[in-house]
């Protein structure tokens, strides 16, 4: 079953954080304070916001908790979260972003996302129902659909490795017909940055601010944790 919905390109949402140190990816700590993970949570904002940008959509909508600040391009507007659980966010999300086209969801967490797979998503809901693109620990990076529905999304257990399998699962139930995107690693473990970072590393050279900053943040440690050449010498500070 394919719902009526408007012409023209979908409407592009992206569900995010402010990224305030001690509120955002604080699954990478230890291994990065709390500073530098809300620095890697910006740079994969930012990554995120510039894929979006290039797609031509027929609105980019930001749906924030916190406030915007510099990383944030023109063009976009910006919504306010609601609802208690991420479930509920984001079926507010999808229906304070109605405006009778189809609409795209993605998060901050894929900063390897292109403008090329965005197209696909919406090339996928002139034809479909919905389009789901899962995420390699069990979740889900993008949701699109031709008409918002929030039983869809409520009620969904989130942040589990189950989560992606119940949504596809709820959607199929509720007799969308629903293409799928190719898999995709979320970034929330200090393995998923690094893994990510190194996809967008090609000859040496990080491609995007999150690679960037990922590497530089990496030099950082490694300069921090060298020994000095006294300590190389056995010439410690004196007790």
């Amino acid at each position: 079953m394919t719902p009526a919905a408007g012409g023209g390109p979908a409407d592009l949402i992206v569900i995010a954080k402010e990224p305030v140190p001690g509120r955002v990816k604080t699954r990478l700590t230890p291994a990065y304070t709390p500073a530098e993970a809300a620095a890697l949570a910006e740079a994969a904002l930012r990554d995120t916001l510039t894929a979006v940008a290039a797609t031509p959509a027929g609105r980019r909508i930001l749906a924030l908790d916190g406030a915007p600040g510099p990383w944030l391009p023109a063009g976009f507007t910006v919504t306010v979260q609601r609802g208690d659980g991420l479930d509920e966010r984001l079926a507010h999300a999808f229906t304070d972003a109605w405006a009778g086209r189809p609409l795209v969801l993605i998060g901050m967490d894929t900063p390897q996302v292109t403008p090329a797979l965005l197209a696909r998503a919406q090339r996928a809901l002139r034809r479909r129902a919905a389009v789901f693109g899962p995420a390699t620990d069990g979740g889900f990076w993008l949701l699109g659909l031709r008409r918002p529905d929030a039983r869809l999304l409520r009620g969904v257990p989130m942040s589990r490795p189950d989560t992606g399998g119940a949504l596809l699962a709820r959607l199929r139930a509720a007799g969308l017909d629903v293409a799928e995107l190719p898999a995709l690693t979320d970034v929330d473990t200090p393995a998923d940055a690094a893994s990510v970072a190194a996809a967008l590393t090609r000859d040496g050279r990080p491609h995007g601010r999150f690679a960037a900053t990922v590497h530089a943040l990496s030099r950082n440690a490694q300069s921090r944790n060298a020994p000095t050449q006294d300590a190389r010498d056995g010439r410690g500070v004196p007790a």
